[in-house]
Formats: C-alpha cells, sequence, structure tokens
C-alpha cells in the first residue's frame, strides 16, 4: 500500500511538472494553428471550395489561437528543446510589437471572413500569413 501511495504521489509530481513545462504548452498551442491555417490556406487557394461560414469558424478559431502562446514565454523558458530564439526574452518590445501584429491581423482576419468577401479574405489571410513569418524570421529557430 505505501510503495503504491508513493508511486501515485510521484507520478502526480511528474505530470504536474510536465503541465507547467512552458516550453511543451506554447509548442502544443502551435500545433494547433497547422490545421486550422492549412484548411482556410486551402480554401484561399481554391484547392476546397470555399465555404463562408466554414472559413469563419476557422478564422475565429485562430484569432482564439493568437491569444494564447504567449504566455508561455516566461522568462528562463529558452533553455531546453525549443525553438525559441534569445530574442524573445532580449529584445522584449519587438517581441510584443510581433505579438501585437499577429493578434490585430487575426482579428481582422475574423471580421473580413464575417462578411464573406473572397476577394478581401484573400488579402487579409496574405496578411495574416505575413505575421506569422515575421515572428518566425526573427524570433524562431529554423
Amino acid at each position: 500500500m505505501k510503495k503504491m501511495l508513493v508511486a501515485s504521489l510521484a507520478l502526480l509530481m511528474a505530470s504536474q511538472a510536465f503541465a507547467a513545462d512552458p516550453i511543451s504548452q506554447r509548442k502544443d498551442v502551435f500545433k494547433q494553428y497547422k490545421p486550422v491555417v492549412g484548411a482556410m490556406g486551402k480554401m484561399v487557394k481554391g484547392d476546397t471550395p470555399y465555404n463562408k461560414d466554414e472559413f469563419a469558424k476557422l478564422a475565429t478559431q485562430l484569432e482564439q489561437l493568437s491569444q494564447q502562446p504567449w504566455q508561455y514565454f516566461p522568462a528562463g523558458s529558452d533553455a531546453g528543446k525549443t525553438d525559441a530564439k534569445t530574442e524573445i526574452w532580449s529584445k522584449p518590445a519587438d517581441w510584443q510589437k510581433a505579438i501585437d501584429n499577429h493578434k490585430a491581423a487575426t482579428a481582422k482576419l475574423k471580421q473580413v471572413a464575417l462578411a464573406g468577401d473572397l476577394a478581401a479574405i484573400k488579402t487579409q489571410f496574405g496578411a495574416t500569413q505575413q505575421t506569422c513569418k515575421a515572428c518566425h524570421k526573427d524570433f524562431r529557430k529554423d
């Protein structure tokens, strides 16, 4: 009984340590971007039929995702298996500007998607992707 209690406690502590790992947490959020952006991109390119309601739903998801990963970049989380560049922590004003640009672009994409004008969506989708690329260029090891 005592061994089971100790093992259970060790497992609980390990799971809490993993849950508190900001690198894993931010990677999990960013992994959620891929299917959302991928489905949107297929509609924008014409690989799949454009569906106004589905695109708006995806744009809403993307806007929600754009709010999440930034909390998982606390000081000291640049060590370990991360693709984050040290510039995130050494240039916090630039990092915050990149975050703000991305959030603004995803919010605008959501608004444009709700209106349903495919030409405007294509333009804003491209602008939103540019905020991703800019951040990767300056703040991610590729």
